[in-house]
């Protein structure tokens, strides 16, 4: 964590609302993404976002570095949020639905139309995923975070969130080429 950060958290824990304004300004955006591709609906995205940072101000007081980024705590309310979210609403996780510009805006400004394409695939395929297959694709490979940071949002070992990781690849791999049968719904 840079040194910067770690002083603007700790103004954001004296109660200092503007640091905190800082830190949202620079997680909101992968927060969201996070958010958006895991929820079906842009309003709902919204406010899960607004209830992630409403919580982390309420509990910015509890935080500790443990040597990871400050994102990884973000990822971990927002995990648990989505969760809370599904237990009230109960019906399934319909990646179908997703609003394309939310996986767009999770790659980069300047992907050409192949990679575009090709993204849309594979995201056709995150449904034969499991919940933590997902996550592990998500916050690997869209939000570009380290299996450290991924373990510690996760509330798993490195070594768990690796083969989590292998085995999700290695899916979408063999979906992607036709080696392995979509399952039945």
């Amino acid at each position: 964590m840079l040194e910067h950060e770690k002083k603007i958290i700790r103004k954001a824990q004296e109660g200092d609302s503007e640091s905190f304004g800082l830190l949202y300004d620079e997680y909101v955006k992968p927060i969201y993404r996070f958010v958006a591709i895991k929820v079906t609906g842009r309003h709902a995205a919204e406010d899960i976002t607004h209830e992630i940072f409403l919580a982390a101000w309420q509990n910015i007081g509890s935080y500790t570095y443990r040597g990871l980024p400050f994102s990884s705590w973000l990822y971990q309310i927002a995990r648990n949020r989505v969760i809370d979210y599904y237990r009230q609403r109960r019906p399934a996780l319909s990646i179908d639905d997703l609003v394309e510009e939310n996986v767009i805006l999770a790659s980069t400004h300047n992907e050409d139309a192949e990679r575009a394409l090709t993204l849309r695939r594979v995201r056709s395929f995150l449904h034969e995923l499991t919940d933590d297959q997902k996550d592990v694709v998500i916050m690997r490979f869209l939000e570009d975070r380290t299996p450290r940071e991924i373990a510690l949002a996760l509330s798993k070992s490195e070594g768990a969130i690796r083969v989590i990781q292998h085995r999700a690849v290695l899916r979408l791999k063999n979906l992607f080429h036709g080696t392995e049968p979509l399952q039945e719904s």
